[in-house]
């Protein structure tokens, strides 16, 4: 698990040393939970077409969360996510990124939301959060047939202002979690910080690191949960 890099070209070539790492380990998947550059980058195709390339050398099955640098905080925002959707997704279509896959006993899904505050001035935040909320509940409802629900995305939902862009999706978290305790993991990006706490009652909370700390996260699931084996 990684996020929140490459900002410059400096760390271009980090992460391509990561990569190397990544490929020399045992995998059974990458995730990269957005911000594949800085806003200033991560809004121009080249950068994304670049980003893509470097991704490809990803031996391992490879997942890839859309960030707010490369939607939500461009000039043109919904034409960015569309673009986003082009580029990234295999079959792009309205809501491509929010994806449900099965894993070490748990389901996984990704989940569009940005970090600033989620969009929630945009006139789009509606429509995306229906779409969130109803994959979400798709997964916990598969997710019962399981181990467990790991929820992926780039934004720190931790981080309020005064219009709070997070308040319905942490509901549902923290809905989730008080109905099968300790089944549910949060994973995400955006702040910078590696963390591992339990921020809501029930919900296991994992944030990887991110740019100027160009790195990733090992993790191995199984019945009780992930466990960090490696924070590099």
């Amino acid at each position: 698990m990684l996020g929140d890099a490459p900002y410059n070209i400096d760390e271009v070539e980090r992460l391509d040393r990561l990569i190397d790492e990544m490929n020399a380990q045992p995998l059974a998947f990458v995730v990269h939970l957005g911000d594949i550059g800085s806003s200033a980058r991560a809004c121009a195709d080249d950068w994304l077409y670049e980003r893509k390339r470097q991704f490809e050398r990803i031996r391992h099955g490879f997942i890839l969360v859309p960030g707010d640098n490369e939607w939500s905080d461009c000039k043109q925002p919904l034409e960015r996510l569309r673009r986003w959707r082009e580029i990234f997704c295999d079959t792009p279509r309205e809501f491509c990124e929010h994806r449900r896959w099965e894993s070490g006993g748990w389901i996984f899904v990704t989940l569009n939301v940005p970090g600033r505050n989620n969009n929630v001035h945009h006139p789009e935040h509606r429509a995306r959060m229906k779409a969130v909320l109803t994959a979400l509940d798709a997964a916990a409802a598969e997710a019962q047939k399981y181990a467990g629900l790991v929820v992926l995305m780039q934004a720190n939902p931790f981080i309020t202002l005064p219009r709070d862009g997070f308040a319905e999706l942490r509901d549902r978290l923290a809905a989730l979690g008080d109905k099968r305790p300790g089944r549910v993991v949060l994973i995400h990006g955006d702040t910078h910080l590696y963390k591992q706490d339990e921020p809501l009652p029930g919900v296991s909370r994992i944030e990887v690191w991110g740019s100027p700390i160009v790195s990733w996260l090992r993790a191995a699931i199984g019945k009780n949960g992930i466990t960090v084996n490696a924070v590099r």
